[in-house]
């Protein structure tokens, strides 16, 4: 009996930590809808995943953090946008991928924009609020650095 109660625990604790999973959208189309339909600024991610040893730094001690994960669900949408070498990519992936790379003139990784964004007559028009990117410190010093960007006047 209490073999089947820990074995409750853990699925259900299973359960709880998918449901509190961040939702990274990777298409930049759908993540503008969503924006503008929440009214909240898109946090557009660029990163090389399985290569940039920054970004994999960025992830682990910003990202994945609980702090990032409640300031992200009340603050922003996230979108990130992978430039990979050994992960498979669909070719609308890439193609959309380096657009954007052009677009907002990425020179290195990883960098976030921060930006509200509309789509006019199948155009998107960028507002970019600002940028950053691997901040030492911890989750506090790179949230005190977004918020800096998405609430200039608490700054």
């Amino acid at each position: 009996m209490k073999k089947l109660y820990i074995i409750t625990l853990f699925v259900i604790g299973g359960f709880v930590s998918q449901a509190q999973e961040l939702k990274w959208y990777t298409d930049v189309r759908e993540a503008i809808t969503v924006s503008n339909n929440v009214h909240k600024p898109m946090l557009m991610f660029f990163t090389g995943s399985d290569w940039c040893g920054w970004c994999i730094r960025l992830q682990n001690e910003v990202l994945k953090t609980p702090e990032f994960k409640k300031w992200a669900t009340e603050n922003v949408v996230l979108v990130e946008l992978d430039y990979p070498r050994r992960t498979p990519q669909t070719p609308e992936i890439k193609n959309q991928n380096n657009e954007l790379r052009q677009a907002f003139g990425i020179q290195g990784f990883p960098t976030i924009f921060f930006t509200s964004a509309e789509s006019k007559d199948g155009k998107v028009n960028f507002k970019g609020l600002g940028q950053t990117g691997y901040v030492a410190g911890g989750p506090t010093a790179w949230l005190t650095v977004a918020d800096g960007i998405i609430n200039p006047k608490k700054s």
